[in-house]
């Protein structure tokens, strides 16, 4: 079984320390969600998480073994969806969705497109130009590729923002879903979401 495992973190942003000897465990089938006011360290500690930053001290592991010794295997089992949405707003949401199945290493498909893109409540939406999009909307098409990647390892900024309530639900039952068949999640939200059947772990920063 997959796990993830941060040891004794130490994270200093500018010259304020944010955190020091944090820790957590997560394997399979589990969820980590990340509590704090804003500014204390919780997307710090999702870059560190993703080896967009590096850690004062202490070691992330994956599979019992630092990430930083495996970049691309970690890479391959990692999603990440941080604040940005990072869509091309000249391209249409279909060019958008295989531009990042192609970064990923996966092959377009038409199909699986059309079917996440349908269950995100995008259906018609395929050739439109992103621009053109509601935030609501761009929100959406960056969340559907949720269902078009085969990552063990989800981590996701605020994934919740922007959502109406039927598009939450949707979310939480496709995170509920990753989970269930052994995937893991590391996610924070200002909004308290039910995850259906999730295993949860809390990690309040900042307390």
């Amino acid at each position: 079984m997959k796990t993830l495992e941060a040891t004794l973190l130490k994270c200093i942003r500018g010259e304020r320390l944010l955190f020091d000897a944090l820790g957590f465990r997560l394997q399979g089938g589990q969820m980590l969600y990340l509590r704090g006011a804003n500014g204390a360290g919780k997307t710090s500690l999702l870059r560190l998480l993703c080896g967009l930053a590096q850690p004062e001290s202490g070691q992330i592991l994956w599979n019992g073994k630092p990430v930083g010794e495996q970049t691309e295997l970690f890479r391959q089992d990692l999603f990440y969806l941080g604040h940005h949405n990072a869509l091309q707003e000249a391209l249409t949401v279909d060019e958008n969705l295989a531009f990042y199945a192609t970064l990923a290493g996966m092959a377009p498909n038409a199909a699986a497109t059309a079917h996440a893109l349908e269950r995100m409540g995008l259906r018609g939406c395929q050739r439109r130009l992103v621009r053109h999009l509601s935030q609501g909307q761009k929100r959406r098409v960056a969340l559907s590729r949720l269902m078009l990647n085969q990552a063990s390892l989800w981590i996701l900024d605020e994934p919740f923002v922007a959502l109406d309530t039927a598009s939450l639900d949707l979310l939480a039952g496709v995170i509920g879903q990753h989970l269930q068949r052994g995937g893991m999640a590391v996610l924070t939200s200002h909004q308290q979401v039910d995850i259906p059947g999730a295993q949860v772990q809390t990690l309040e920063l900042g307390a």
